[in-house]
């Protein structure tokens, strides 16, 4: 895995317009120059947004790219919450060296009920209503 390739291009896109274009206009051309797995490319295009925060994407660079792809916050949330429900815990990065779960669970180990408003938290979890 490379994950520092997949941050890498998510940078440069999040901030280069010529980036953009060309990632709107041929997404795997816009890959060329990056070491990334087959995996790691498939979900640039795709774009799977909870396959990349499984394999550690940074939050902060990812949730820039799920705006370029007009993704609302309560769907990226989701969308990261269906990868670990797919795919299992993150692999690598920040979030797996410190064995963050997601909000959800954080406050749930702390006793605490989640301040996740209806439509960002998940149903069921840690008192958030359906």
């Amino acid at each position: 895995m490379s994950l520092y390739y997949v941050q890498k291009f998510l940078y440069q896109l999040n901030r280069d317009t010529a980036v953009q274009d060309e990632y709107r206009s041929n997404p795997q051309s816009a890959l060329t120059g990056y070491e990334l797995t087959g995996q790691e490319i498939e979900a640039l295009t795709t774009p799977d947004i909870g396959l990349l925060y499984v394999l550690g994407v940074n939050g902060q660079i990812l949730m820039h790219f799920a705006a370029f792809h007009r993704i609302s916050w309560a769907d990226y949330l989701q969308l990261m919450r269906d990868g670990i429900a797919e795919h299992g815990p993150v692999r690598a990065g920040v979030y797996a060296m410190t064995g963050y779960e997601g909000v959800d669970s954080h406050a749930a180990g702390l006793g605490q009920q989640s301040r996740a408003v209806h439509g960002i938290g998940s149903p069921g979890e840690a008192g958030i209503r359906p």
